[in-house]
C-alpha cells in the first residue's frame, strides 16, 4: 500500500485521501443505513439486545466483505461504458468520483435523517448512471452510448424483482408457518408474550432462528453491499492513479500467461466461427495500423486490437516491467476485447457450448483487471462493520412497528429474515447488487398482509416514494455536480 503515494504531485496525493475518504465514509454510512434492516426484527422480537445484536451484525458484515469476492463490485463499475472507463485521467477520474460519492451521501444521510428504509444501492447507481449520462451530454455522445445499458437493464430487474420477489415469498413461508404451526407461540408479537406469558424473550427455538437469520442477513449485506464499495474504490483507484491500478501488479506469471493465452484462444474462436461473425466483426479486412492514435473501442477493429495487445504482452512475465503508458493501454485493450465478446456472446447464430466457452475466455482475459488489493477489502469491511454499530435506532422502529397496522411476531421477523438472506445470498451467487432495505421491508410488508394485520398507508407510501425518486434524485444530483466539475476543470 505503500507504493500507492510515491511519486505522486501533492495535489493529486490529497484529493486521492479525500476521495478515499469519501468512499469510506459512504460505506460507513451505509453500515448505520442499511444494516439497520438486518437488525430491525432482530431487536425489536428481543431476541438480542440492541448493542449485542449491532455488534454481531457489525462482525457480520465485516466477514460478508472478507469473503464475498469481487463479482458485484465490477457489475457496478461496468455501468459506466468502455469508452469512459479505458480513456480515463487524473482530472476527469476526480470529477467523476467526487461527483457521484457527493451526491450518494447527500441521499443517503436525508433519508436515514428521517428515518425512511431508502436504499443505498439504488443510490449509488443512480449516481452513477447521472455521471454516465452527463459525460454524454458534455463531450456530445449520444445518450445510448453514454451508459452500458444492458447492465443497467439487468441490475434494474434485480432491484424490480427482489421486493417482489421478497414480498411474495416471505408472505407464503409465513403461510406456511401457520398452516405447520397455527397455535405456537411464534404467533405472538413481543407484547403479546410480555403481557400473556409474563416473558420478555422469544420461545428458545424462534430465538435462535431469528438471530441466525439476522446474522445471515448481514453476512449476505456485507458480501454484497460491501462489494459495491470495493468497486468505487477501484473507481477511484484507477481513475486518479492510473499507472498503479489499471492491471493487477501483484499477478502471477502464470495469470498474465492465462491472459495472454486467452487472446490467442479468443482469436482462434472468431475464426472457427468466421461464418456466423466475420462481417461483425470485420474478420481479415481490418489491420494492426488500422488502430487509430485516439483509442476506442471498437468491434470491426477486434483482430487488430488482439495482434496489439500480445505485441505489448510478448515476453511479459511482470507487470511491473512495463511502463505506465503501457499499463494503460494493455488494459483498454483488455477491457475492449472483453466488452466485443460480450457483444458476440449476445448475436444469434451461436450454439450453447460455443458461447459457454467464450464466457470462459472472458474469465481469463479480465482475470488481471477485475481484481480488488486486500488492503482494500479490509478498509471496506472496517467502514460498514463500524457504521453498523451507529445510528440504527431510527430504521428499527420503522420497520417493527410503522410497516403493518399491529406490531410484528416472531414467525412474521423469521419470514421475513429468512427471505431476505436468501435472495440476497442469490444476488450475490449471480454477482448482482439488490437492495437489503427493499428486500427486507417488502418482506415484512408480506408478512403483515398475510397476517391480515394491514398496513400502515403512511409508511408504505413514504417508503415507495423514496423507493421510486431515489434513482432520479440521485442521478440529477450526480449530473449536476459532474457538470460544474467538469466546467471547474476544463
Amino acid at each position: 500500500m505503500i507504493d500507492l503515494f510515491s511519486g505522486l504531485d501533492a495535489w493529486v496525493l490529497v484529493s486521492l485521501l479525500l476521495a478515499l475518504t469519501f468512499v469510506l465514509a459512504f460505506e460507513f454510512i451505509n453500515g448505520f443505513h442499511d444494516t439497520a434492516n438486518a437488525v430491525a426484527t432482530v431487536i425489536y422480537t428481543k431476541a438480542m439486545p440492541p448493542h449485542l445484536a449491532v455488534f454481531f451484525s457489525g462482525v457480520f458484515n465485516f466477514l460478508g466483505v472478507l469473503l464475498g469476492g469481487v463479482g458485484v463490485a465490477y457489475a457496478i463499475v461496468h455501468l459506466l461504458p468502455v469508452e469512459l472507463l479505458i480513456n480515463v485521467n487524473t482530472g476527469h477520474g476526480l470529477a467523476m468520483v467526487f461527483s457521484l460519492l457527493a451526491a450518494a451521501i447527500t441521499w443517503n444521510l436525508g433519508t436515514w435523517y428521517f428515518g425512511i428504509p431508502a436504499s443505498s444501492s439504488h443510490t449509488l447507481i443512480g449516481s452513477i448512471l447521472g455521471v454516465g449520462l452527463a459525460n454524454a451530454l458534455i463531450n456530445d455522445i449520444p445518450l445510448g452510448d453514454g451508459v452500458n445499458w444492458q447492465k443497467a437493464i439487468d441490475i434494474a430487474m434485480s432491484l424490480v424483482v427482489s421486493p417482489m420477489a421478497g414480498f411474495a415469498v416471505a408472505a407464503l413461508v409465513l403461510i406456511g408457518l401457520k398452516w405447520w404451526r397455527p397455535l405456537s407461540k411464534m404467533h405472538k408479537t413481543p407484547e403479546q408474550r410480555r403481557k400473556l406469558d409474563d416473558k420478555k424473550h422469544p420461545p428458545f427455538w424462534n430465538r435462535l432462528v431469528l438471530v441466525v437469520s439476522a446474522m445471515g442477513v448481514s453476512f449476505v449485506h456485507g458480501s454484497n453491499d460491501g462489494q459495491k464499495g470495493i468497486g468505487l474504490i477501484m473507481l477511484v483507484l484507477i481513475g486518479i492513479v492510473p499507472a498503479k491500478f489499471v492491471l493487477d501488479l501483484n499477478s502471477t506469471t502464470y495469470q498474465i500467461e492465462r491472459t495472454r493465452d486467452a487472446t490467442l484462444h479468443m482469436s482462434q474462436f472468431y475464426q472457427r466461427n468466421a461464418a456466423t461473425l466475420g462481417e461483425f466483426l470485420a474478420l481479415g479486412k481490418a489491420k494492426a495500423s488500422d488502430l487509430p492514435e485516439q483509442f476506442s473501442c471498437n468491434p470491426q477493429q477486434t483482430e487488430p486490437t488482439i495482434a496489439a495487445l500480445q505485441a505489448s504482452l510478448k515476453g511479459v512475465t511482470d507487470y511491473h516491467s512495463l511502463d505506465a503508458e503501457k499499463r494503460v493501454e494493455v488494459r483498454r485493450y483488455l477491457l475492449c476485447l472483453d466488452d466485443t465478446a460480450k457483444k458476440v456472446g449476445k448475436l444469434p447464430g451461436l450454439d450453447a457450448r460455443e458461447k459457454s466457452d467464450l464466457e470462459k475466455l472472458r474469465k481469463d482475459l479480465t482475470a488481471t483487471t477485475e481484481y480488488a488489493p486486500f488492503w482494500v477489502i479490509v478498509a471496506v469491511a472496517l467502514a460498514l462493520g463500524l457504521g453498523t454499530m451507529v445510528g440504527w435506532k431510527r430504521v428499527v422502529l420503522t420497520v417493527g412497528e410503522k410497516i403493518g397496522k399491529q406490531g410484528m411476531t416472531y414467525a412474521q421477523g423469521m419470514s421475513a429474515q429468512i427471505t431476505a438472506a436468501c435472495a440476497i445470498g442469490m444476488a450475490n451467487v449471480f454477482a448482482l447488487p439488490v437492495s437489503t432495505t427493499h428486500v427486507l421491508s417488502s418482506g415484512v410488508a408480506g408478512t403483515m398482509v398475510a397476517n391480515k394485520s394491514g398496513l400502515q398507508g403512511g409508511t408504505v407510501k413514504t417508503i415507495l416514494l423514496a423507493w421510486v425518486l431515489t434513482l432520479p434524485a440521485s442521478m440529477g444530483l450526480a449530473a449536476g455536480l459532474f457538470w460544474l466539475a467538469s466546467k471547474a476543470i476544463g
